[in-house]
């Protein structure tokens, strides 16, 4: 994206004048009353690791998402070669956390992976994930081979017909997704449909077969229990990989929603941008998968101190 069209795209210009919202256009989202809890959180101004927390409470608790014993997988971005502060991967902070809550509510293991474009081992230790992982109780696994992933049939499918998914989502009871919110070369942005890529062996097929498609596609078949959007950090530019910190904003803003749509649209905002501009969230969205339609949800938005 060339300087002038990230300008235009909203966020750009509001990031270089310190005007961007609290909320990036979630403000004006008034959203359903809630009842018991709600169906989207947002919080803005704490660490990672806190923000999950506050958010996790209002969407019901980690224990309406992860039972005693159940076997839980956590999808990070973990797909580049960077420190933490370059924004290219999930904060290790948040990734901790989840384990640390999923383990908290009985769950039997938490297995963490990423199926990266980097060399695998060097963008798990050099992320600050794999040992955020291992302290708070988790395993890494590996999704460098093609022996790791299963083919499976996508019926519902516009696209993408077959997949070979990574065995280990489809023997798990428990799936969260755990993306960073940063801008993509190819998408715009990438959120949490976006992050579902990286569960998959055969990803190339994607960007020869109508990508927008293809990402909505996958979410006829694969759907995450829980998707927290990590925006401690933000790469602004220059996606998926970045190229310094130039690239990234400290927004201290993280997205939590079972509802992997409602996710994304709501993290677009952040992005000064409309879900209806991002093809993929259209497309899921007209497909049935998810509500982009923000107004229509019940929202929590909360400022930490």
């Amino acid at each position: 994206m060339k300087r002038r069209d990230f300008l235009r795209t909203g966020i750009g210009a509001s990031l270089l004048s310190g005007a961007l919202p609290l909320f990036g256009g979630l403000e004006s989202v008034k959203g359903m009353p809630a009842s018991t809890e709600y169906d989207l959180a947002a919080v803005r101004g704490g660490n990672g690791g806190d923000m999950f927390d506050r958010a996790i409470e209002a969407i019901g608790g980690i224990g309406k998402y992860v039972k005693s014993r159940q076997k839980v997988v956590v999808k990070p971005n973990i797909g580049w070669d960077a420190p933490p502060e370059r924004a290219a991967n999930t904060n290790p902070d948040v990734v901790a956390r989840i384990v640390q809550r999923c383990k908290e509510a009985g769950a039997s293991e938490v297995y963490v992976f990423d199926n990266t474009c980097n060399k695998w081992d060097r963008c798990y230790r050099n992320s600050g994930i794999e040992e955020a992982v291992k302290a708070a109780g988790g395993k890494m696994i590996p999704g460098n081979t093609e022996s790791f992933y299963k083919e499976v049939d996508i019926p519902n499918g516009v696209s993408l017909k077959k997949a070979k998914v990574h065995k280990m989502i489809l023997e798990s009871d428990v799936f969260i997704n755990v993306p960073v919110m940063k801008h993509h070369s190819s998408t715009r942005i990438s959120l949490a449909m976006k992050n579902l890529m990286g569960v998959v062996w055969d990803r190339k097929f994607y960007h020869s077969n109508d990508l927008h498609q293809c990402i909505a596609d996958f979410c006829t078949f694969i759907k995450p229990d829980l998707n927290i959007i990590d925006g401690y950090n933000m790469m602004t530019k220059n996606g998926p990989r970045g190229v310094s910190v130039a690239d990234v904003t400290n927004l201290k803003a993280l997205i939590a929603s079972p509802d992997i749509v409602a996710a994304d649209a709501a993290a677009t905002k952040m992005f000064g941008l409309e879900p209806s501009e991002i093809g993929h969230i259209k497309i899921a969205h007209n497909m049935r998968l998810g509500n982009m339609n923000l107004e229509e949800l019940s929202i929590s938005k909360q400022k930490m101190a």
